[in-house]
């Protein structure tokens, strides 16, 4: 929607109403020239208004300018923000937010509207920064930058540790003191920065940043200051700040020095503490501490050790009362005997097994000696077969008159020739 500006007219034209005495009959007004009566009428009636309302309908085209419609439960209005005043804005305008606007009435004559031209806007219930770091909150966990997949672990051991902040600050001479303190043997590198006011959250990006580029490289990575108002940590909550610090290689911890407010650095960085100190105890490990758990471990080895001693020489005796590392003659002689019993049984077995086969192949030539033709021929019987064929004649009719035959005997055979051929008394 176009901003309309004032318009140059004389006061006739501006107030029509206002005509001579001595003109005859109504006067009448154009379209242009009652919007113009209505916007000078506005104008002036409402300089400038505060106005507080629900937000819906918001458009953002590419001139820059916001329009929205302002409603409650009884009324809407149309409002626009121009483009200078939106560039101001703390927070973004989304739909169903609650704000406050101070700007005064203007007429767009095209269409015959009126709408609130807002120069100020605030959201009721929460302050501007308040909702901006909401809302900025908001996005940045949904992309994942609050995600715990993503911390990284601090080493037990670090030989580097960086600092980002003021090196004239009481955050680095804590830091220091307590580093001193627990172990003497940590390199400690200050990467100077401002840490409150304008163009701290850009110095402290160019500290992050440069702290990976160090060589050789830091294996922690501080990034803080002593405490302070909202308004002195806010740098703290710039995007660019949280963005750099997710996009170390370095694992970072957030000092920021305030334990009832959380920054965004504080949920971005891989490990939160309080304070500095309290920064310098998480990342430095403590030699005492580290003294006495080497003591205890010590300790604890030394009686693992003796007690494997004693069962290793309990183990042994164990060995050396076994008689056959007394006496490894016995065990010779005991396994002699025993294959002297064994091939004694093995012979006896044999023998047995002998017998008995011998026994049993003599039942079965007995068998087979009684079913054998010769010794039905030893008993008297005799086998006759034809001389010629060789083929046993079992019946008289497989035979006849003058044919020779053979008869076999126990001993010997006989060749004849058949005279006659019988079957019981009867002769052929």
């Amino acid at each position: 929607m176009p901003e309309t500006g004032k318009h140059d007219r004389d006061d006739d034209e501006a107030y029509p109403l206002f005509a001579p005495a001595e003109s005859r009959g109504p006067k009448i007004l154009t379209v242009g020239q009652l919007s113009q009566l209505i916007e000078a009428t506005l104008e002036t009636m409402f300089p400038s208004l505060w106005v507080s309302g629900e937000i819906t309908e918001v458009t953002r085209p590419h001139s820059g300018h916001i329009y929205f419609t302002l409603r409650d439960e009884t009324a809407q209005i149309r409002a626009v923000i121009w483009r200078s005043a939106a560039s101001r804005l703390k927070f973004r305008l989304e739909e169903g937010q609650q704000v406050i606007c101070q700007g005064g009435l203007d007429v767009y004559p095209p269409r015959g509207t009126y709408q609130l031209v807002v120069q100020q806007i605030e959201p009721q219930g929460l302050g501007a920064l308040q909702l901006a770091l909401k809302q900025l909150q908001q996005r940045l966990a949904a992309e994942g930058l609050f995600d715990p997949a993503h911390k990284k672990r601090l080493p037990a051991f670090p030989r580097r540790v960086g600092f980002v902040t003021s090196p004239t600050g009481a955050a680095i001479r804590d830091f220091l003191q307590v580093a001193a303190r627990r172990f003497r043997g940590v390199a400690v590198v200050v990467i100077p920065a401002k840490v409150q006011g304008d163009g701290a959250a850009s110095e402290i990006v160019r500290g992050i940043q440069l702290a990976n580029r160090i060589r050789p490289a830091l294996d922690v990575l501080v990034v803080g200051r002593g405490g302070g108002s909202p308004e002195d940590l806010w740098c703290f909550n710039d995007e660019a700040v949280v963005r750099a610090i997710f996009a170390s290689a370095i694992p970072v911890v957030s000092a920021v020095g305030h334990e009832i407010d959380v920054t965004l650095s504080d949920l971005v960085a891989d490990v939160r503490a309080l304070t500095p100190s309290e920064a310098a105890e998480r990342v430095i490990p403590s030699a005492d501490e580290w003294k006495e758990r080497l003591i205890v471990h010590r300790r604890r080895l030394a009686a693992v050790l003796k007690a494997r001693v004693a069962a290793a020489r309990r183990q042994l005796d164990q060995l050396a009362a076994m008689r056959v590392l007394r006496n490894p003659r016995s065990l010779i002689d005991d396994l002699t005997y025993r294959i002297d019993e064994l091939d004694e049984q093995a012979s006896r077995a044999i023998c047995r097994r002998v017998q008995l086969l011998r026994d049993k192949l003599g039942g079965i030539a007995s068998r087979a000696e009684a079913l054998s033709p010769l010794a039905v021929l030893g008993r008297g019987y005799s086998v006759t077969a034809d001389a010629e064929t060789d083929r046993v004649v079992t019946s008289a009719d497989e035979t006849g008159v003058g044919k020779r035959i053979r008869t076999r005997l126990k001993t010997g055979s006989l060749f004849s020739r058949v005279e006659a051929i019988g079957n019981g008394n009867e002769t052929r």
